[in-house]
């Protein structure tokens, strides 16, 4: 869902590039196209007197300093929401984040969807962005159902817990129904290009099929086709916003 309507820029800040990598194409998947990323406290101010981003993620732990100590150090310099990312989940970490400062507490391991989300919540409540139901927020495959918005899989009427990678994938497959995608384009589109071998893409897919396939060694939906790709065949494209 397209929502970005004010063009707010957002930094992130971590030290582990997989993680930047991930958000950032998350991010920019669902609109956004203004996108700063750092690695240590000292880029991040860089950054920060730089650019006045509109909202900040960060992590805790950073190579310099911490994150708590470097959220009093951008409350100087910007009210901006901050949006603590980190393994940190007792709720002494939590109540530390927010007396630093903070605006938002989210924990590793996350689902990049909910990170956008919150993004959106926070730039909504600054009025950065407005909600435009531009495409469905779940689909609708009879078996199986993708609800976008929530991050959900629902297969036989129950949910399947499905992870941040696979779920994208997924996601990608929804979105592009009936239609051979090569493993190239998936792993540019999906993956961003920074993870290679044909092997992420094939136990993705497997790991896929054991959830919405009813016999997964035989899928009726997401189909391999041979020396070029893969396709998720269903009726029609179905796509309904339920």
């Amino acid at each position: 869902m397209n929502e970005v309507t004010r063009k707010p820029s957002i930094l992130i800040i971590d030290d582990d590039s997989p993680i930047l990598e991930l958000i950032k194409i998350t991010l920019e998947k669902e609109g956004f196209r203004h996108i700063l990323m750092a690695s240590s406290g000292k880029e991040a101010m860089q950054l920060i007197q730089q650019y006045n981003p509109h909202i900040i993620v960060l992590d805790v732990m950073l190579p310099d300093t911490d994150g708590f100590s470097l959220c009093n150090h951008i409350r100087t310099y910007t009210n901006a929401p901050v949006l603590f990312l980190t393994a940190k989940n007792s709720d002494l970490d939590k109540l530390q984040g927010f007396s630093f400062g903070g605006d938002d507490y989210i924990t590793k391991p996350f689902n990049p969807l909910e990170v956008a989300a919150r993004i959106k919540a926070h730039l909504k409540r600054a009025g950065l962005v407005t909600s435009v139901e531009d495409k469905p927020a779940t689909f609708d495959f009879g078996h199986f159902q993708v609800e976008e918005k929530s991050g959900k899989l629902i297969v036989n009427q129950k949910q399947v817990e499905c992870p941040a990678q696979e779920f994208k994938l997924l996601l990608y497959f929804c979105n592009h129904p009936n239609q051979l995608i090569s493993k190239q384009k998936i792993y540019r589109e999906v993956w961003g290009e920074f993870y290679g071998g044909d092997s992420t893409v094939m136990v993705h897919i497997r790991r896929l099929r054991e959830k919405i396939e009813e016999d997964p060694s035989n899928p009726a939906y997401l189909k391999t086709v041979r020396g070029l790709g893969y396709i998720l065949d269903v009726p029609n494209g179905r796509r309904n916003l339920l």
